[in-house]
């Protein structure tokens, strides 16, 4: 039977009894603590001197209990709240009235989890059943020692988090060397007076809580970081495949991040990320106070950050899908803000998410957000703020994407591409002002590809400057073909895709061009995502530097969201080349009679060039020549077609070089 011995106020200054005895003076219990200071709000945009619209109730408040529980004072105060009672604590030592006293001492301050053993051959498997929050360990005992213990947890992937106080009455400043190299953390003399042991537990916890907090939150907004997303996941997955259930993940990402990212800076992007965290933090917990439909006895979702301008929501338990469809609403929009970095002009920011449903898409974690990964991705192809549910659908469309990719880095060796031709006409006279250059692609095992889905997949495979500089090479020695043969040279266009080519590297594509010999008064740079320009002034003075250098700009797609009215007011642009969709059938469409009427005098006035582009029809080109259009391109005229075709129906032979009306 084990005996234990009463303790009272009166022994706390008694000297413990040991194999070793010594004098040893007990440290003074401090009178009192420091006041914890504030800890201070992360996020003030105001005082910080940047600003956004539409935050949400609570959200500083919100934003300032998550920081505190993550700071030192905040892990102290849990601790001291609550933590005594949840640690359990270990001791290893071979001397049983050792144990029995400290076990009698740590019951009075409230510690009420103990577990010991006097046989330290026994220590690893006690502590591999149940890992202690604090192990409190003798040096000196038979059969296996403490040093011994310490090797085997270090060795341990679970043990070797533990933290160690050392209790010994050995004075040699080596011995505690190598204890603390082999992972100690720290020590109480023999005898121990109970005060000091009873602040090293409360400190050694608070320290380790405070390691675990880190480790496990994101320092920046304050949310549950990556790895504390998948140990939640592989939880949450094994308890659904347990009990047979479903549940979702959603990846929660920000359009145009990588933009936004170089055209603001890390300082103002930190300030946007824990504005954006502070607002979804605040929509999934109302929906988990609020006994949501997506709440319930199996848990509630959960918001993480995963990683840059990536978020993740766990739901544990989604009896239907329908039920998300609300909830994914309320993310979308609690997403979007504006912001303003100080100064420049304020930005909408806003997310996709992509959604993975278990079981029907994986049960194992890395599958699993491997495949919400790929319904985030094409969701943002979709279009900003949207989101899409991942299907084996789009998996066969990712790894085809990747095997395309592959395909067209080799395509320009083997020589797969040709550049085409699709003329611009004079709506009023029916003269030939340009034409642009369309590359198409037809690989030999797949079907061709052309326009603005090779330039997207010339993007997305990174290959989108190399897709430019062959496409001016080309022109190069075409213009030069055409001049020889006699033939008039008009103004060439050329696409260009924004999302990944910075404005830096395209400037020094078109001055290598330019120094090769390529005219630049006869070249359209056609800007496509220009979404994600965002009125930097190093934008500005490239944009400026390009004008400079003699060509023209246009923006692209204009009208359909990737250009905006802000551009027009902010950029040097030539000419807006509009969307196809304002002229479908605009003589019978009044909305886009008149949004196509007011742009026509918005470019006159602004002295743009205005380019009606995709023109099917004699009754579009009827409505444009009544409006006075500048230039139309589309099939009524021509498709586009190869270099000598392009000649012979379209150039002027031995003439004068057009000049370009704008």
């Amino acid at each position: 039977m084990t005996h234990f011995l009463h303790w009272t106020p009166r022994m706390s200054a008694m000297a413990w009894p040991g194999k070793r005895t010594g004098a040893a003076k007990p440290l003074p219990v401090a009178a009192s603590q420091p006041t914890p200071k504030k800890a201070p709000s992360i996020n003030d945009d105001r005082r910080s001197g940047l600003t956004g619209k539409g935050l949400l109730p609570k959200e500083n408040k919100l934003s300032s209990s998550r920081i505190n529980a993550i700071s030192h004072d905040g892990i102290l105060g849990q601790h001291c709240a609550g933590g005594v009672a949840d640690a359990l604590i270990m001791m290893v030592d071979d001397e049983l009235l050792n144990i029995e006293m400290t076990q009698a001492l740590l019951e009075q301050a409230g510690y009420r989890q103990f577990v010991s053993t006097h046989e330290p051959e026994t220590a690893i498997l006690t502590m591999r059943a149940k890992p202690p929050s604090v192990l409190l360990l003798d040096l000196s005992m038979p059969k296996v020692d403490g040093m011994e213990i310490l090797d085997a947890m270090r060795a341990d992937p679970v043990l070797c988090h533990i933290p160690v106080i050392v209790m010994t009455s050995t004075t040699d400043a080596l011995v505690k060397l190598q204890a603390l190299s082999k992972g100690a953390m720290d020590f109480l003399q023999k005898p121990v007076d109970p005060s000091e042991l009873t602040l090293r537990i409360r400190n050694t916890l608070a320290a380790t809580a405070y390691r675990d907090a880190l480790a496990h939150h994101d320092p920046l907004t304050g949310l549950p970081n990556k790895l504390r997303y998948i140990q939640a996941l592989r939880s949450g997955l094994a308890a659904a495949a347990a009990d047979d259930y479903p549940g979702a993940l959603l990846h929660v990402g920000i359009d145009d991040f990588s933009a936004i990212h170089d055209a603001l800076g890390r300082v103002a992007v930190d300030h946007l990320l824990k504005r954006i965290g502070k607002r979804l933090a605040n929509c999934v917990e109302t929906e988990a106070e609020a006994d949501g439909s997506l709440s319930n006895e199996r848990g509630s979702p959960t918001l993480f950050r995963v990683d840059g301008g990536e978020f993740a929501i766990f739901i544990p338990c989604l009896y239907n899908v329908e039920m998300a469809a609300g909830f994914i609403s309320k993310v979308l929009e609690a997403a979007t803000t504006g912001f303003n970095s100080g100064g420049a002009q304020e930005i909408l920011v806003t997310c996709s998410i992509g959604v993975a449903v278990f079981p029907d898409d994986g049960l194992d974690p890395d599958v699993l957000m491997i495949n919400a990964e790929l319904a985030l991705r094409h969701a943002r192809e979709s279009g900003r703020q949207s989101y899409e549910f991942f299907s084996p659908d789009l998996n066969k469309r990712a790894v085809n994407k990747l095997s395309m990719g592959a395909d067209l880095r080799r395509a320009f060796s083997r020589d797969e591409l040709e550049l085409l031709y699709q003329p611009r006409i004079d709506a009023v006279s029916g003269k030939l002002m340009g034409a642009e250059s369309v590359v198409r692609w037809k690989p030999p095992s797949g079907r061709q590809l052309q326009g603005d889905s090779l330039l997207e997949l010339a993007a997305t495979s990174e290959m989108s400057l190399v897709m430019v500089d062959w496409v001016f090479d080309q022109i190069l020695q075409q213009t030069r073909a055409w001049r020889a043969a006699g033939y008039g040279i008009v103004h060439l266009g050329v696409n260009v895709s924004l999302k990944q080519l910075p404005l830096a590297q395209l400037m020094e594509s078109v001055r290598n061009a330019i120094k090769a010999g390529l005219r630049p008064e006869f070249l359209c740079l056609e800007l496509h995502e220009a979404s994600t320009l965002h009125s930097r002034q190093e934008e500005v003075e490239s944009l400026v530097g390009l004008k400079q250098m003699g060509v023209r700009l246009a923006l692209d797609h204009f009208g359909a969201g990737q250009s905006s009215l802000i551009h027009l007011r902010r950029y040097p642009i030539d000419e807006i080349k509009v969307d196809p969709l304002f002229f479908d059938k605009i003589e019978e469409n009044k909305d886009n009679a008149a949004i196509v009427t007011a742009m026509i005098a918005m470019a006159r006035s602004l002295g743009l060039t205005f380019v009606a582009t995709g023109i099917t029809a004699t009754a579009q080109l009827a409505f444009l020549k009544a409006q006075q259009c500048d230039q139309c391109q589309g099939s009524l005229f021509d498709e586009p077609m190869g270099a000598g075709e392009f000649a012979l129906k379209w150039l002027p032979h031995k003439a004068r070089w057009l000049s370009f009306r704008g």
